[in-house]
């Protein structure tokens, strides 16, 4: 993979209110990740990231899954629209349906799951329910995993992870929250790892190359 010249072009996926992907357009503004937003695709129509896009001036568009009845149909939309952009990068903010995986996006398209992957994750984990079985087993230990995309839900190689401790007073909501957060920031460092060029796929795992001014050195 070659160091980006230009900004990383990314399509953001999601479902519901975008609070990752404003996070995204907050990181980009400051300078912290060297991309843009080339188009925004939600899964339902009344989802608010498709809001928060159109304040910015980027294309949002909306792909509703009750409109398709089967998977592979509505992900043929999605791709089609994809189609449409100069996309370098796929990030699944928040998307709440499976993302069929095409050879256009391998190694090109990420994911971020509330739970340090492989516990917690797969076909029904997502959202609270993944915060709430963290709460019933009791584990001392939970976190965040951005991971890339394969054939399967929460599955491909993990980029970066971080831990962090379930306290006793954790409810749902709390939990949530502090994990949310450090999603924020792994998704951030994940992209622009990227886009520097420094993430390279060997089988199911992830090698986090030196910066190239580390290799002159």
């Amino acid at each position: 993979m070659t160091t980006q010249t230009e900004p990383l072009q990314i399509a953001v996926l999601l479902s519901g209110n975008g609070t990752s992907l404003e996070s995204l357009f907050e990181r980009i503004d400051t300078g912290e990740i060297d991309a843009q937003i080339a188009v925004v695709i939600a899964s339902r129509e009344d989802a608010f990231g498709l809001e928060r896009a159109r304040k910015r001036g980027v294309p949002a568009i909306a792909v509703p899954r009750r409109a398709y009845s089967n998977t592979k149909d509505f992900n043929q939309a999605l791709h089609d629209e994809l189609a449409k952009y100069p996309v370098q990068l796929v990030a699944l903010l928040g998307f709440m349906c499976l993302f069929e995986m095409r050879p256009a996006y391998e190694g090109r398209t990420i994911n971020v799951h509330p739970a340090l992957i492989p516990a917690f994750c797969g076909k029904g984990y997502y959202g609270e329910r993944v915060h709430q079985a963290v709460l019933d087993k009791g584990v001392r230990l939970t976190g965040a995993t951005v991971h890339f995309v394969d054939a399967e839900y929460d599955h491909g190689p993990i980029i970066l992870q971080e831990a962090l401790h379930v306290l006793e007073e954790d409810t749902v909501e709390s939990l949530a929250s502090r994990v949310q957060a450090l999603e924020r920031e792994l998704v951030a460092r994940s992209i622009q790892l990227f886009a520097r060029g420094r993430l390279e796929i060997i089988g199911q795992r992830v090698r986090i190359l030196p910066p190239p001014d580390a290799a002159k050195s």
